[in-house]
This record gives C-alpha cells, structure tokens and sequence, in this order.
C-alpha cells in the first residue's frame, strides 16, 4: 500500500498517535506486523491541535517527507491575551500579565503588520527540535537551559478574523518551520499584554485542504483509508 492520507487529527492525539493508529491499519490490510510498515508524517501538530495532517504511507512515500513538510501551512489560530504560559499553549503554567493593557482592534490590527513577510523567529523551548542530540522539550521538561538559534520564517498572510477581548482569532499563511505558539507569544509581547495560543486548527497544507481529510475518530476503517488514499 501506497500513497498519501489526509487526516483531521483530533485534540488530544499526538501525531505520532495518528500515526501509529493507521500503521497498524496498513499492517492489517497488508497481513504484516506494524513494525514492518512504513507511515510517517509532514509536519508535527501539537496534542492540543486540530486540523489537517499529511500522512505518508509505504517506502515510495516516506522517504519523500522532506519534499512535503517544506510546503507552507495555513493555520486558524485563537489567542488569549493578558496571560502568558509556559510552554505557549494551554498546557503550560500560565501566568496572568498585570499591564492592564486591553488593545483596541486598531491596535491589534496594527500590530499585526509588523509580523509579515520574512522575520526571525526563535523556536520554543518546548519543541521536538534537536540540541546536541536531544529534543528541546525533553530539556525543558527535566528543568535545563534550553538555547535555541532565531531563524528565518515567511509569514505570508496574518488577519484578524473576530475580536472579542481576551480571545483574537487570526488566519495565519506560514512557510514551514513557522513555529505559531511563539508568533503569538510574540504579538503577545508586541502589544504589551502578553498572549498565549488556545485554539490551533490546520486547513492547509501546500495544495492540500482539510476539506479533503479523513475523520479518524469517526469514519477511518480499512475501507475508508484505501478508498481515500491518494497516489
């Protein structure tokens, strides 16, 4: 079995959640143990999030991930301002911000403008990105400094989409690599209210569209993943 599946990962599943649920689907229908299946992904959702996730199944689409997780992503991105948390979602320990700072849709707006187009980003602590062999998260949980270099990201589109205070949603357009808990935190800081992201919810990824995907709570079986698979 071969091909691409587009799945709408629930909250609370990790990817590798996903993952591991359609490798033992594929090792079903193939008659062979899991471990002897190949499925991977394009690109990390983190547990909290919803949304489109890019699943490659068997050898011919697997070693072609690189090509897939450079695509850009679209994201429908919910933020609450005047608290912070610790690792930049709902997760974390969250700490309320006492400027009594409420910004003006205006501002909000204004401010916005300001993360578009190529800027540096600095990855957070609390990511599978690897320092000296380990992931960052692994670091941060065991309580150690956790010294991540800035990189380049292109934010190629950022509205606002509904205001209500404390909670802004925004569409986001993000070339891959775009980290959106720290473009929050950092529109957070921006706005001298501080931000953390509750809601995050992925419809596109390159020519791929959550209209296309699978609900893997309620109609993933056999029959569906080969009917839906794409080659």
């Amino acid at each position: 079995m071969q091909g691409l599946l587009l799945v709408d990962k629930p909250a609370g599943w990790t990817s590798f959640d996903v993952v591991n649920y359609v490798r033992k689907m594929v090792a079903a229908v193939e008659g062979k143990k899991p471990k002897n299946v190949k499925v991977g992904h394009t690109g990390t959702l983190d547990p909290f999030a919803t949304g489109l996730l890019v699943l490659l199944i068997g050898k011919d689409y697997t070693r072609r991930t690189s090509e897939f997780s450079k695509l850009n992503k679209t994201y429908e991105v919910t933020l609450h301002l005047g608290e912070t948390s610790s690792t930049g979602d709902p997760e974390g320990e969250i700490m309320p911000v006492s400027s009594g700072v409420i910004p003006t849709e205006a501002a909000i707006i204004e401010a916005l403008q300001y993360f578009r187009g190529e800027i540096e980003q600095v990855p957070p602590a609390y990511s599978a990105i690897k320092i000296d062999g380990q992931r960052a998260y692994k670091l941060a949980r065991a309580g150690k400094e956790v010294l991540i270099e800035p990189r380049k990201v292109t934010i190629n589109r950022l509205e606002l989409v509904d205001y209500i205070y404390p909670e802004a949603r925004l569409v986001a357009d993000v070339s891959s690599g775009t980290y959106i808990r720290t473009l929050v935190e950092d529109i957070g800081q921006a706005l001298g209210t501080g931000a953390y992201t509750i809601g995050l919810r992925r419809t596109c990824v390159g020519q791929f569209s959550l209209d296309e995907t699978v609900n893997i709570n309620k109609s993933l079986n056999s029959a569906v993943l080969i009917t839906h698979l794409r080659r």
